[in-house]
């Protein structure tokens, strides 16, 4: 915005009601405050006071509305929405395949369990209206199981494209669940190592908290295999180790966008010291 325009105030050449006072808000600047519903009647844009500001939040509303949408368009929400639905079908496929298993047992020979017995299932000929509900029914269980797999997919393509180096150390399908635990990827950008160290394990957090239960060492990330796969005395080193790479990984992925292939030779060179103890007859402290 030029000086002259910021003078005669974000309302100049807008007409109300247009979207052209949206973007003057969320656009507009000041070098300092002026008594603006006054220069706004002055200047004949509007009637009263009253009417300016009155235009003034509907503008603000409308931009405020307008960024909302442009947030949940952005491609870290993207891949929120779609590991939550991972999560959705996942637990949807388990409930109906169990209870299509159940149901299917009693009509025909021999049984089975889960989506692969579904398979078996549907598409097979029927001959009572029953067996038609149990035939429908495997296929649904197919269906949701196919549709599950399709968005992991979409996943794996997605998350590398959004947050390369977090999908590079973490792999697509974690990298999107620690963006999903923290709310985005800015805020996992902007999270201490130590709390993405034990996202998803709030339940345990809280239970310490209470004196219930002992510090918890890890959360989601124990699914890497680089805590998983670490022996249990040194695991706490591991997530340690790993949180802090994923937690550098975020905020370049966030700030720069650049591919830094080095964090992973670190984090690999990292974790060989720790698991590295082992075969020297324990030389690290434990810590788990």
């Amino acid at each position: 915005m030029t000086d002259e325009a910021a003078n005669a105030g974000w309302f100049a050449g807008v007409e109300p009601g247009g979207d052209g006072a949206r973007e003057a808000i969320r656009n507009g600047s000041a070098a300092e405050p002026d008594a603006w519903p006054e220069r706004a009647v002055e200047a004949g844009v509007v009637d009263s006071e009253d009417d300016y500001y009155e235009w003034l939040h509907e503008a603000t509303v409308a931009a405020t509305r307008e960024a909302v949408r442009e947030r949940e368009r952005a491609d870290d929400r993207q891949l929120v929405h779609a590991i939550r639905t991972v999560d959705d079908l996942a637990s949807e496929v388990n409930e109906l395949a169990e209870r299509h298993a159940e149901w299917a047992g009693s009509l025909f020979e021999g049984s089975g369990s889960g989506v692969e017995y579904a398979r078996s299932v549907a598409g097979r000929e029927t001959a009572t209206p029953v067996e038609e509900r149990v035939v429908s029914l495997a296929e649904r269980v197919v269906d949701l199981a196919e549709e599950r797999e399709a968005t992991r997919a979409f996943i794996e393509r997605q998350a590398p494209a959004v947050a390369p180096n977090l999908a590079a150390l973490a792999g697509p399908v974690l990298a999107a669940r620690l963006v999903e635990l923290a709310g985005g990827l800015e805020a996992l950008a902007k999270m201490p190592s130590g709390t993405v160290q034990v996202l998803g394990a709030e339940d345990a957090l809280f239970a310490h908290l209470r004196g219930h239960a002992p510090s918890p060492k890890h959360g989601v990330i124990f699914t890497h295999e680089y805590v998983r796969g670490t022996r249990q005395e040194d695991r706490g080193s591991a997530a340690r180790a790993l949180a802090g790479k994923l937690t550098i990984a975020a905020r370049i992925d966030h700030y720069s966008g650049d591919r830094r292939p080095e964090l992973e030779a670190e984090l690999d060179e990292r974790i060989a010291a720790i698991r590295a103890r082992a075969d020297a007859g324990d030389g690290g402290e434990s810590d788990d």
